[in-house]
């Protein structure tokens, strides 16, 4: 079976974080997805990015904690709605 690869663009986008401008590289999928996180946590997305930035231990860059925070979160919402569903099923 082939699976198409397609390739994404990167976009470099300015934030500022506790009062200091630097800059993430990310693809338009994982920005939305972390404007998304933030609109639904009530949360200002360059508060969102200083917690993840305080937050990250073995990410390299800013940019990797990022993409990491967001693969986390889906992950963590599909687990919690499928163990759910599990719960329903079995009761």
């Amino acid at each position: 079976m082939k699976s198409k690869v397609t390739k994404r663009s990167i976009t470099k986008r300015s934030v500022v974080i506790a009062g200091h401008k630097t800059s993430v590289s990310l693809e338009d999928e994982f920005w939305n997805a972390l404007k998304e996180i933030a609109a639904g946590r009530d949360e200002i997305l360059s508060h969102l990015i200083a917690v993840i930035d305080a937050d990250r231990q073995n990410a390299a860059n800013l940019s990797s904690a990022i993409r990491l925070f967001v693969l986390g979160f889906y992950h963590d919402h599909y687990a919690k709605s499928h163990s759910r569903t599990r719960k329903q099923l079995v009761a």
